[in-house]
C-alpha cells in the first residue's frame, strides 16, 4: 500500500519549474475565413432557389466530400515538481522524497546529504516519477535535483535543498508475534510503543499489514503505547500475515518520531479452540472444526471463580513455578502458593493457567476446586501443548465468574467488533 501526504507548512510547498507558449491568427486568415463564410451562403442560396437538375447535371450537384486533420498538440516545456520543497524544514525521514514530470518525462535525478553520499532512488516505467526507496536520516541537510525533457525536446533541471528532523524522543516498538512464528486463529498482532504515541493515525499508517488470503481487521488503541490489529472473525487456517512495521522516521506528534521499523512473516497454524464449562467440568478441544477429545477438568472454586470468556494462549511451559505472590496473594500466606507443574500454559496476565494438577485429579470432572486456573491431569495437559500454538483460543464459560478484562493479557475478543472497528482510545 502507498500513503500520501498533505504538507501544511508553505515551506513543503513543491519546487516547480512551468513554462507555455501561444499562437494567433493573422488578419490574413481572417479574411480568408470570413470569405469562405460568403461563398457558403452564396451556395445555399443558389441551391434553394434552384429546380431539380436534369438528369445529366446530377453528378454536378453531389455534395464534395471534405477532410479535416486533427490540430498537432502544442509541444510544452517540462514541468518539474520536487517535494518536498525547496528550503522546507523539520521533513520527516521516513517519508519519500518524490521527483514527479509534467508534459514530459524525468532523465536524470538524484538526492544526496550534506557529505555528497546518495540516496538509493528509483525511476517508474513511464519515467514521470521517481521516489527514494531508502529512508533519510534525522537532522540533516538533502539536495534533490531533477533534470527532465519536454514534449518540446528542450531540457529543465531543478533543485530542492530541505532539512530533515530531529526528534525530541525516537519511539521504539516491539511486537508480538514475531517473524516465523506459527500461530492459532486467535492470535492478535500486538504492537508495543516505548513511548506515548500522540499522533495515532500516523502510526497506524507506518505499521502496514498484508494477508493471504484478504483478511478484514482493524486496530484498536488500549492506551496511548499499546495498539492491536485484529481480524473481524477468527484467522483462517494457513492464512500468511505478513507485517511491515515502517515506523522510522514517521512523526507521531509532540516531537516522537518512529525509530527502528520491524517485520514479521507469520504463518496462522490449525484452528485449535477449546471450550471449558464450568457446569460439566469438561473441556471440549476442536481442530479445525472436529471434536479431538473430551478432558475433564476442574475450574476456580468459590471466592477464586474463574473469569469467563474467549482467551487466547500467551506462552506454555513446563517444569513451571505457580506462585500465587505473582497476583498479590503472598505464597507465605494462608490462601498462598508456591508449587511446581510439569506443564502450563498462560492464559492471562492476572495468573490464569491451564496446567497439571495431579493432587485433583479426584476433582476433575466433578467440582471446581482450583485458585482460578483449569486443572487436568499431566497426560492430558501435555497432549493439549502438544497440539497446541500461542494465539489457540481457550472460551470458559458457566464459570461463576466475573467476565474477562480485555486488557487482562489477550482478551482482544471480549470487544464486540462494531466497539473494535472505532478504534479504542484514539
Amino acid at each position: 500500500m502507498s500513503w500520501s501526504r498533505v504538507w501544511t507548512d508553505p515551506a513543503h510547498y513543491a519546487v516547480t519549474t512551468t513554462g507555455g507558449w501561444g499562437f494567433d491568427m493573422t488578419g490574413s486568415r481572417r479574411r480568408h475565413v470570413v470569405l469562405a463564410g460568403v461563398l457558403g451562403l452564396a451556395v445555399l442560396l443558389v441551391t434553394a432557389c434552384t429546380s431539380e437538375p436534369a438528369a445529366g447535371d446530377a453528378a454536378s450537384t453531389k455534395p464534395k466530400s471534405t477532410s479535416s486533420t486533427k490540430p498537432t498538440p502544442p509541444k510544452k516545456p517540462v514541468k518539474l515538481t520536487i517535494t518536498p520543497g525547496d528550503k522546507a524544514g523539520g521533513v520527516e525521514p521516513g517519508a519519500p522524497v518524490t521527483i514527479a514530470a509534467g508534459d514530459g518525462t524525468i532523465t536524470q535525478a538524484a538526492v544526496v546529504n550534506d557529505t555528497g553520499k546518495p540516496v538509493a532512488g528509483a525511476l517508474s516505467p513511464d519515467g514521470v516519477t521517481w521516489q527514494t526507496t531508502e529512508p533519510l536520516g534525522f537532522g540533516k541537510t538533502y539536495t534533490a535535483t531533477a533534470t527532465g525533457k519536454g514534449t518540446d525536446g528542450k531540457p529543465a533541471t531543478v533543485t530542492s535543498v530541505f532539512t530533515t528532523a530531529t526528534p525530541r524522543l525516537k519511539a521504539d516498538l516491539s511486537m508480538n508475534p514475531l517473524d516465523g512464528q506459527v500461530v492459532g486463529v486467535g492470535q492478535p498482532l500486538a504492537f508495543y510503543f516505548d513511548v506515548a504515541v500522540v499522533n495515532k493515525n500516523a502510526a497506524q499508517q507506518a505499521i502496514q499489514v498484508h494477508t493471504e488470503p484478504p483478511t478484514e481487521g482493524a486496530f484498536y488503541w488500549f492506551n496511548d503505547k499499546e495498539v492491536h490489529w485484529r481480524p473481524r472473525e477468527y484467522w483462517k487456517a494457513g492464512t500468511k500475515i505478513t507485517v511491515n512495521a515502517a515506523i522510522f522516521g514517521h512523526d507521531f506528534g509532540n516531537g516522537v518520531y518512529g525509530n527502528d521499523s520491524r517485520t514479521a512473516n507469520v504463518t496462522v497454524g490449525d484452528a485449535v479452540v477449546a471450550t471449558v464449562d464450568g457446569g460439566t467440568h469438561q473441556m471440549t478441544v476442536t481442530v479445525n472444526g472436529a471434536v479431538a477429545r473430551t478432558i475433564p477438568i476442574s475450574m476456580g472454586k468459590p471466592g477464586h471463580e474463574t473469569p469467563y470468556g474467549t482467551y487466547v494462549v500467551m506462552s506454555e511451559h513446563t517444569n513451571y513455578t505457580m506462585d500465587s505472590g505473582t497476583y498479590g496473594v503472598p505464597a507465605d500466606s494462608p490462601a498462598g502458593y508456591r508449587t511446581t507443574v510439569a506443564v502450563a500454559t498462560r492464559m492471562s496476565n492476572s495468573g490464569i493457567f491451564y496446567h497439571s494438577a495431579p493432587w485433583s485429579v479426584g476433582d476433575q470432572g466433578h467440582r471446581n476446586v482450583s485458585h482460578g486456573c483449569i486443572n487436568m491431569t499431566t497426560e492430558a495437559a501435555a497432549w493439549l501443548q502438544s497440539i497446541s500454538n500461542k494465539g489457540d483460543v481457550i472460551v470458559v464459560q458457566n464459570s461463576g465468574g466475573p467476565a474477562l478484562e480485555p486488557w487482562d493479557g489477550l482478551g482482544d475478543w471480549q470487544i464486540p467488533w462494531d466497539q473494535w472497528f472505532a478504534g479504542g482510545k484514539k
